[in-house]
């Protein structure tokens, strides 16, 4: 029975994304301004205990969409629903971040320099008011620091004494510290040595399982995406273009430009590495501040017609679970 509820709960819609937008209003000249669409009508879902991989290349707006999810940026316009409930208001919000939280990308520039270990991860203890006195704080926080493989002497140490990748798990600890359901991972570790990477992947891959994580996992390397990830979702352009199971991705790519991201990927076996075809995209990439008409990725396309710079191409499911933005999808697979 307890294994059947599991699988319920897990089965659960936890994150649920719809139309969203961000603009940036940048300055064009005296009293203009023109909207930067960094994020231009995503929609999607995460189930409970699911990791859903964003990816796509740098300035596609894949950090925004994690950033606006959890209000460090106002929506423009859509919504985002938290467990059945939109969050709308301020004290939403406030109770949307007692659940969900975030793990930076850069580990250096995300921790105080001058405060301690302790403090770094005890901070958001003190925010929520979570613990009633000094021992119970200080318990959790080498709690905290035992789920990511820190012990109790780094407690009264600085940031800036530590690795990069120890840093990382600072950071992480600190996202722990509310006990959320929902973490957005922006590029957790792309600044991180290989070497580094496969421990910290594998340490979340742990907790998710431990503490019944969900997670966003934001990031541009395929291979680390493709580990992690349940689902992924490609984004181009402040658009997704392609969502489906990570396997589905990997063997049946839809979307142009999925294709050339994964024919990008590097494969250690040299045979198979030989047999690929690299997909070299032509044309310059568009500024999201002057986005084409129509299909964003027409510009560098070769598939593309009249009709993709008339039309923005609908977001629609073309087979159980795989979604795809392109108008000419039937053709060109």
């Amino acid at each position: 029975m307890a294994e059947l509820n599991k699988k319920k709960e897990e089965g659960k819609t936890l994150i649920e994304v719809k139309d969203l937008k961000e603009y940036f209003y940048i300055n064009t000249g005296l009293l203009k301004s023109k909207p930067l669409k960094a994020v231009d009508g995503v929609s999607f879902s995460i189930k409970k205990g699911e990791t859903l991989g964003l990816v796509g290349e740098s300035g596609c707006g894949k950090t925004t969409v994690g950033r606006t999810i959890l209000h460090l940026y106002k929506p423009t316009a859509g919504e985002v629903w938290y467990d059945g409930k939109q969050i709308k208001t301020r004290s939403d919000i406030k109770e949307f971040r007692k659940k969900a939280t975030m793990v930076f990308q850069d580990p250096y520039s995300s921790l105080n320099p001058r405060m301690t270990v302790s403090d770094i991860i005890g901070e958001p203890l003190d925010v929520h008011n979570l613990c009633s006195s000094k021992q119970e704080r200080q318990e959790r926080i080498l709690e905290l620091m035992g789920y990511v493989g820190l012990n109790s002497e780094h407690a009264a140490r600085y940031a800036h004494e530590f690795s990069g990748g120890q840093r990382q798990r600072i950071g992480i600890a600190r996202s722990l510290a509310v006990n959320p359901d929902f973490i957005v991972c922006d590029e957790p570790v792309s600044a991180l040595d290989v070497s580094i990477q496969a421990q910290v992947i594998n340490m979340f891959d742990e907790l998710q399982e431990k503490l019944g994580l969900t997670y966003l996992f934001v990031a541009h390397d395929l291979l680390v995406v493709r580990h992690i990830s349940d689902r992924i979702a490609v984004m181009y352009l402040g658009k997704m273009v392609e969502l489906a199971e990570a396997e589905e991705i990997y063997d049946r790519p839809l979307h142009p430009y999925s294709k050339s991201l994964l024919s990008a990927v590097p494969v250690p076996d040299p045979k198979t590495a030989r047999a690929n075809q690299r997909i070299v995209l032509t044309g310059d990439i568009p500024s999201p501040l002057n986005a084409p008409s129509g299909c964003p990725f027409r510009t560098r396309c070769k598939y593309a017609t009249d009709r993709c710079a008339e039309e923005m191409p609908e977001f629609k499911e073309v087979s159980k679970g795989h979604f795809v933005a392109c108008h000419h999808t039937a053709d060109i697979n």
